[in-house]
């Protein structure tokens, strides 16, 4: 699993939404939706970096592309 340290849950819903994700839902998570994937997002500041890479791999994004969205 990658790991994706030090990433803001604001940026990265950032990110996400350059990828083509939409906001759902916001809670104590943030749930996207991209029409066919779902991922949900916690609300930390930094997002621990395993769950990070783990959300990105769901996304169906590379690290690199990722980041590069960042």
């Amino acid at each position: 699993m990658p790991r994706i340290p030090g990433v803001n849950h604001q940026r990265a819903v950032r990110a996400l939404e350059r990828a083509g994700f939409r906001v759902i839902r916001q809670g104590k998570h943030i749930t996207m939706s991209d029409g066919f994937r779902r991922i949900y997002l916690p609300r930390q500041n930094p997002v621990n970096p395993f769950t990070m890479g783990d959300i990105v791999v769901q996304a169906g994004l590379t690290v690199q592309e990722f980041r590069e969205l960042l």
